[in-house]
């Protein structure tokens, strides 16, 4: 006699009696350190959280088992196959991979690289320094690959002077970061965080409780220490504008806890840096040699960087002396920075936020940098130049800058320079002080020896265009045609000999092919050429012949 079918247990199972009281007391403390993980790992249920009713523990173990153990050959042959799988999960959305993560072990297991290998944190007081949060993090830490950083300028990261209580006078903090945690003694802490037992106690009577966060680095380094495969880091400081320029705010703490953590996790495979956006002076805190708590080796770690994009604030906030000077000074730091990482790099992005800025790449070109005070300087002096030293990317292959003024001998210089290793650069939004843009890009015609390069040069405005499948009479077009010309002359006199939009070097063989045979852009086509050949639209179309 066949016996029925076998119905597969159910996943989830009603208990009555004590056991129902059981598992309600059980789902409540759950589900309440499910609250408290930050970072969105499965949640505890009954069905996981171990030390639940044995038998409910076992049958649901034993159907999580009957689920892996699939008697489906055509499953297996999906699931098992690596470039299915892979192909599932880039069409699951992200919210549904939790969901999917319950159905089984199997499934939970290898969908979690795909969960987390992107996470953002906002930082708070309690993100790196609560022990639940970063038991969470030690679980699911080897699977993240890109981590954002956002720690946004707000009115709670001011800080304000810190006034003794007894004289009303203002304290000087001179801060010195603790690389481990202070040993107690008799309930008291051995070493004073802040250097002396009456600087501690002010800051902490008088300072919020974020920046006693920021300052803890041995939480920063616990916390990055389970970030082992982490290739790409993203640093988000928004909010620049509400804050004051001349003092520090708990930002600029984290930043130094931040940067103290990456040197010292086993961080080997960080290969991208990206700021976006940063503050002209965070990148004195994050610099590796000039920064707080630096040691010879710090550096070590910043020259795995391969692939560095900045998004800066812009320096010039008002005209005032005082402002300037401060501007000249955010330079220098901008260049050392560069000047540490560049030996490395091998694609770059650069742009201001706001008010374009001075080129990054040739900062020892500018005037502003350059010593104006000769009369003060020994005799033996006076001919050295005490400005920055030039900047040389020897691997770099890809450049991007946008939103900066500069003159186009910078950029005929930095061409030249990196001509061995450049493959593409991009000038989005450059303006030029002196010069024109084919004195900027002369260097290409010596390289390749002829001016070829020019065929694929572009430059994009707006012009007016109106077509019309009737006929228009002459007197009705003249006035059209006037406003027209009139539009392109005032483009070329503000933008045609001091900016371009974009450079492309697109190589022709890079073209895409339909049937064997190349296909031209719009522009590039001789059907085009010949529609416009002869009218007012020659002018407004960049191609070159």
């Amino acid at each position: 006699m066949n016996s029925p079918p076998r119905t597969p247990p159910a996943l989830k199972r009603t208990v009555s009696g004590e056991s129902h009281s059981s598992y309600g007391s059980a789902a409540t403390s759950a589900s309440r350190s499910s609250s408290r993980l930050l970072f969105g790992e499965i949640p505890l249920t009954p069905a996981t959280t171990v030390g639940g009713p044995s038998t409910r523990s076992n049958s649901s173990i034993g159907s999580i088992c009957n689920l892996v153990l699939s008697t489906s050959s055509s499953f297996l042959r999906f699931w098992l196959n690596d470039t299915c799988r892979d192909n599932l999960f880039a069409h699951l959305e992200q919210e549904d991979l939790p969901d999917f993560r319950l159905v089984c072990h199997d499934f939970a297991t290898r969908a979690a690289p795909v969960q987390f290998a992107s996470l953002t944190t906002t930082f708070k007081p309690s993100t790196f320094s609560k022990p639940a949060r970063i038991e969470a993090l030690s679980r699911i830490g080897r699977h993240i690959k890109t981590f954002t950083f956002h720690m946004p300028h707000t009115p709670e990261t001011l800080l304000p002077p810190i006034i003794d209580p007894d004289t009303g006078e203002e304290k000087q903090f001179i801060y010195e970061p603790q690389l481990q945690t202070p040993s107690n003694m008799l309930g008291r802490e051995k070493t004073p965080k802040y250097g002396s037992l009456e600087m501690t106690s002010l800051l902490i009577q008088q300072y919020p409780p974020l920046f006693h966060a920021a300052t803890n680095v041995p939480a920063f380094v616990a916390a990055f220490s389970e970030l082992i495969n982490l290739t790409h880091l993203k640093v988000s400081c928004p909010g620049y504008d509400n804050a004051p320029s001349h003092r520090r705010s708990v930002v600029d703490y984290a930043l130094i806890s931040l940067r103290i953590a990456v040197e010292r996790a086993p961080m080997y495979s960080l290969t991208s840096l990206s700021l976006h956006p940063i503050h002209p002076g965070g990148l004195l805190y994050l610099h590796p040699m000039h920064g707080f708590g630096s040691t010879p080796s710090s550096a070590k770690r910043w020259t795995q960087i391969r692939s560095l994009s900045i998004c800066m604030e812009s320096l010039l906030k008002s005209p005032s002396p005082k402002h300037r000077t401060q501007s000249v000074e955010h330079l220098r730091i901008l260049h050392a920075y560069l000047r540490t990482l560049s030996r490395g790099l091998t694609r770059l992005f650069f742009r201001w936020k706001g008010t374009r800025g001075p080129s990054p790449l040739s900062l020892d070109k500018e005037p502003c940098m350059l010593p104006i005070d000769t009369d003060y300087m020994h005799p033996s002096q006076r001919g050295e130049v005490r400005g920055p030293r030039p900047l040389r990317f020897s691997r770099l292959r890809h450049m991007e800058l946008e939103n900066a003024i500069m003159d186009s001998s910078q950029i005929s210089d930095f061409i030249h320079k990196h001509r061995r290793s450049l493959v593409e650069f991009n000038f989005e939004d450059v303006k030029l002080r002196q010069g024109n843009w084919d004195d900027a890009l002369e260097p290409l015609t010596l390289i390749s020896g002829s001016e070829r390069w020019k065929r694929n040069a572009e430059e994009v405005m707006d012009v007016p265009i109106v077509l019309s499948p009737i006929n228009i009479e002459p007197r009705i077009m003249g006035p059209l045609l006037e406003e027209v010309d009139a539009a392109i002359e005032n483009h070329s006199k503000e933008r045609g000999q001091h900016s371009l939009s974009r450079w492309l070097g697109k190589p022709k063989s890079t073209l895409r092919k339909t049937n064997g045979h190349v296909k031209e852009s719009f522009f590039g086509g001789d059907h085009v050429k010949r529609l416009f050949r002869g009218t007012m639209f020659h002018r407004a179309v960049g191609v070159a012949a």
